[in-house]
């Protein structure tokens, strides 16, 4: 299945550091892009040099226009998510979900456009509370996966210069290319 994130509503002044955590966890949780709506180079920036340096294929995709977006993702025969807490629960519609060859999740910052209810296959609430949009995201991919993004293979996706050996206590890092490692204590 391919995943898609598109990050709806970003303010550069308000939303960088929530809008580079969302990138995070889109690439980490399995997603292969962010379209972000809207510009902004130091979140761009920031998610390239981790997607170079630690692995992986994830590109973010900034300036988009998110009706076009999504009319364009559903004419490939893509579906959408929309993440909200006053949407249909988790547990309800991920059966379905998963039978879907692409997705994409919507996941607002400011004041989502009414218009994006109608257009979303699915108005998904992680738990019909408030809460953060990186952890709804989190809780989406994990359980669309299964928890299987996180299991063995896990650092076959992510083949680059740094990463980070399991371990019980303690740090251990390998710097690939160089040959070194770091470590250190908790």
């Amino acid at each position: 299945m391919r995943v898609v994130v598109l990050r709806l509503g970003h303010r550069p002044e308000r939303d960088k550091r929530i809008t580079t955590h969302i990138g995070l966890v889109s690439r980490a949780f399995g997603a292969e892009e962010m379209l972000l709506v809207g510009r902004d180079p130091a979140v761009k920036a920031s998610l390239d040099d981790v997607a170079d340096r630690w692995g992986g294929d994830f590109r973010v995709v900034e300036s988009v226009r998110w009706k076009d977006e999504v009319r364009d993702f559903r004419e490939a025969g893509g579906r959408v998510v929309h993440l909200t807490m006053y949407g249909s629960r988790l547990g309800d519609v991920l059966d379905e979900v998963r039978r879907s060859p692409q997705v994409m999740v919507v996941v607002g910052a400011e004041k989502v456009p009414s218009q994006l209810y109608g257009l979303a296959d699915w108005n998904v609430a992680v738990g019909n509370q408030p809460h953060s949009e990186v952890a709804a995201l989190a809780i989406f991919l994990d359980r669309l996966w299964n928890g299987a993004e996180l299991e063995e293979g896990f650092e076959s996706r992510f083949p680059g210069q740094i990463r980070v050996v399991p371990t019980a206590r303690g740090k251990l890092v390998l710097q690939h290319g160089d040959g070194s490692s770091g470590g250190g204590g908790p």
